[in-house]
């Protein structure tokens, strides 16, 4: 039976409506970033950008410490990433391949640790690195950021591991292979779009995470780009050309990282939700 012309239509109506919803700040604000100043406080919308100018780039980059807060974000988002899935790993071939008392425990545990609002612990968390006399240090930021992206990534890979069948880790354990090399030569590589996902995700956490360091970093060196962006209108009053130019520049990683991983993020969220 042939679908109404409404049933056909309204899902693609809606798909449009949302696209446009989500895309045009982010366009307003990379052409805003784009405008001269004469266009933007205009009274009149420039929708799209004729005389490009980059001098609010410039002015953005020319604030004091802002390579060092790059290189921050950088260490302490890609320390973390990469921290969280080497446990990972481990923890969600466990969790799919063995039997253990108390493994329905650690599972639950694990989602409930995913739905804890980590700002109502801020507090405990200044007090712990306080005591440990660890403030203004990125080794905190980045294993509090690994721990926030840990729950996600086990729990995403684990549906990946189960989902992966039992025969070809034995026929590799039968041909000589011990149990680490099974995984390694044989799980591991199937296992790729479940570490795409799970790496875009704790990306995107680590990257715009801003509570944790506003308490635990308060010397400019030790801090990171989220912090250098609320601070930036501060600074720069109403120069809504470089506030902008700024907020481009700490949009333009994630972007970047999900143009190349999109395809394979997108099936590996959906894949690994499959079995478990």
């Amino acid at each position: 039976m042939k679908r109404s012309l409404f049933g056909r239509l309204w899902p693609n109506v809606t798909a449009v409506v949302l696209f446009a919803g989500f895309v045009f700040p982010v366009y307003w604000m990379f052409s805003t970033a784009l405008k001269p100043t004469g266009d933007i406080i205009s009274e009149n919308p420039v929708w799209f950008p004729t005389n490009i100018t980059f001098e609010h780039f410039k002015r953005a980059t020319s604030v004091d410490n802002f390579w060092t807060y790059v290189g921050n974000s950088l260490i302490v988002t890609l320390c973390a990433v990469g921290l969280s899935l080497i446990v990972a790993l481990a923890g969600s071939f466990a969790l799919a391949r063995m039997r253990f008392k108390g493994r329905r425990g650690f599972i639950i545990g694990f989602m409930l640790a995913q739905m804890a609002p980590w700002e109502v612990m801020i507090i405990a968390i200044y007090m712990i690195v306080r005591d440990a006399s660890m403030l203004n240090s990125l080794v905190p930021l980045t294993a509090f950021y690994m721990m926030m992206i840990l729950p996600f990534t086990i729990l995403t890979l684990r549906g990946f591991v189960a989902a992966v069948p039992r025969e070809l880790e034995e026929s590799a354990m039968v041909d000589g292979c011990s149990r680490s090399q099974a995984f390694r030569k044989v799980i591991l590589p199937l296992l790729a779009p479940g570490l795409m996902s799970t790496s875009l995700f704790g990306f995107i956490t680590a990257w715009n995470e801003f509570p944790l360091v506003l308490v635990l970093n308060k010397e400019a060196e030790a801090q990171t780009l989220p912090l250098w962006l609320s601070s930036f209108q501060t600074a720069f009053g109403n120069d809504w050309g470089a506030t902008m130019a700024a907020s481009s520049l700490f949009a333009v990683p994630i972007l970047i990282l999900f143009v190349f991983l999109q395809r394979r993020a997108v099936s590996g969220l959906t894949a690994g939700a499959v079995k478990g």
